[in-house]
């Protein structure tokens, strides 16, 4: 059985598998089973991958290319949509902690009436004499500005927001190559399914004739009722085999419109349609460094790494001195008119001498995060190299297997061909008949599976090597 499935958005790491096609889209880990059930294939794609925000609703038919699919899946995907707005908080992170190195300035505007104690700010008053003041008014205009002018663990900490922005773009661009590879396994299943519509509706009509052959030989004495008999029962199971190929269809395509943003109830027209290609030729080598170097999920690894050691700096810098200067200007007094110009500078010095702990205790969680970010690295750079390899021989092993599958069909058409002129010839039972037209309709389903698979299989390698939004045409034969 093949197994189309996709990995959940928060993780990277690929899953593994043996068969050329089970492999196909099993780097990434499905949950949920949606999409077409074809006699060898069942689509697990989970949430987010598998929703969609609606877009337009188009009038008509929609007929989609595979491109067309992608591009509107790029558009209208849950997964792509979540993803932009991860952004847009990841960026907004850094720029409210890049905030603290720049100068603050601010002002403020205050008039007060007032009654002090002066015997609550220690001042004497003689006896019988009432310590109240007041009311007098107060007004005061003032500009305030506040500079750091050494601060390492807030520089520390502004580079590590850097590089957790530069980390959620990266991740995004590798969720966009996660929708290609969505979209695509949905679309190929639901081609797939259609195909398979067309296949039983032949396999139906070959029973439809071998039954009124049975049954003009029977008129005429040539066969006994067992031959009719078994006939019609071949006729009944291609027509149960019409019905689940056109359920699975429709499935496959509700699921597809959904994760492209299309209403549920729009009328899919595929006019993609599974064919063959000849793979793209490219050496391990060179796939191995240009997955290395295109990989968005690799660069967000890198940059991950990145924001955890200015972390870890930003710790231990937090036990150094600070420098922060602070000024105001303004005018005060009973009132506006008589206010006179004030102002105050002042240098301070911030030195923490004890924190309970606080300062010890951020050092070991950011060495913790760096250290788990470094292994999560390493080993994404050997799961790449694994997704590599392994989509490599899936791919030879699918192409090796389309072209068996083509030569299967022809000869499962020439048997049953042979079948059928030795049961009108008498020599022959129905038996025969029907066990060679299992044998083509097996073939043909086999053909399509063996498609579907190499299809899948081009998908994925471009998925490996970090290129499938921007090169599926070149993978696919530039026909999608």
């Amino acid at each position: 059985m093949l197994t189309t499935s996709l990995e959940p958005m928060e993780s990277w790491e690929p899953a593994a598998g043996s068969a050329a096609v089970l492999v196909v889209l099993a780097l990434i880990l499905g949950v949920a089973t949606v999409g077409a059930q074809g006699p060898e294939t069942v689509a697990t794609i989970p949430a987010p991958l598998a929703g969609g925000v609606p877009g337009p609703a188009p009038e008509g038919p929609v007929s989609l290319t595979l491109q067309d699919a992608v591009a509107r899946g790029l558009e209208h995907n849950l997964a792509v949509v979540l993803g932009r707005e991860r952004v847009r908080s990841a960026a907004a992170a850094r720029d409210a902690t890049k905030s603290g190195l720049y100068p603050q300035f601010g002002a403020y505007l205050a008039d007060s009436r007032n009654v002090i104690n002066l015997e609550a700010y220690g001042f004497p008053v003689a006896p019988d004499e009432s310590p109240l003041i007041g009311p007098f008014d107060v007004f005061d205009m003032r500009a305030t500005v506040a500079v750091p002018v050494v601060d390492l663990s807030l520089w520390a900490d502004a580079r590590a927001a850097s590089h957790a922005a530069d980390a959620a773009a990266a991740t995004f661009d590798d969720l966009r190559d996660q929708v290609v590879l969505a979209v695509s396994s949905l679309y190929l299943q639901a081609s797939a399914a259609e195909s398979r519509i067309d296949a039983a509706r032949a396999q139906v009509a070959t029973a439809r004739a071998l039954h009124e052959q049975a049954a003009d030989m029977k008129t005429a004495g040539v066969v006994a009722g067992i031959e009719v008999l078994r006939t019609d029962v071949q006729l009944a199971a291609e027509r149960e085999g019409l019905i689940i190929a056109e359920n699975d269809a429709a499935t496959s395509k509700l699921a597809l419109a959904r994760a492209i943003g299309l209403p549920l109830d729009a009328e899919l027209v595929l006019s993609w349609q599974l064919e063959y290609s000849p793979p793209p030729v490219i050496e391990l080598e060179e796939a191995l460094q240009q997955a290395l170097g295109q990989r968005a999920d690799f660069r967000s690894a890198q940059a991950a790494v990145a924001a955890a050691e200015a972390a870890a700096a930003a710790a231990w810098k937090s036990a150094l001195p600070s420098l922060e200067m602070q000024a105001n200007w303004g005018k005060i007094g009973p009132d506006i008119s008589s206010a006179l110009t004030t102002y105050t500078v002042a240098a301070m010095v911030s030195v923490p001498l004890y924190t309970g702990g606080l300062i010890h205790a951020r050092k070991l969680t950011a060495d913790a995060a760096l250290a788990e970010r470094q292994a999560r690295l390493a080993d994404l750079a050997t799961g790449i190299e694994y997704e590599v390899r392994s989509a490599l021989l899936d791919l030879a092993a699918a192409d090796q297997r389309t072209l068996v599958a083509r030569d299967a069909v022809r000869l499962a058409e020439s048997q049953l061909e042979q079948a059928r002129d030795r049961f009108a010839a008498g020599v022959a039972d129905g038996v025969e008949v029907i066990q060679a037209q299992q044998a083509a309709a097996t073939a043909h389903d086999n053909r399509i599976a063996s498609l579907l698979a190499d299809n899948l299989a081009k998908v994925r390698l471009a998925r490996a090597l970090g290129v499938a939004a921007e090169s599926l045409d070149r993978f696919l034969g530039g026909s999608s």
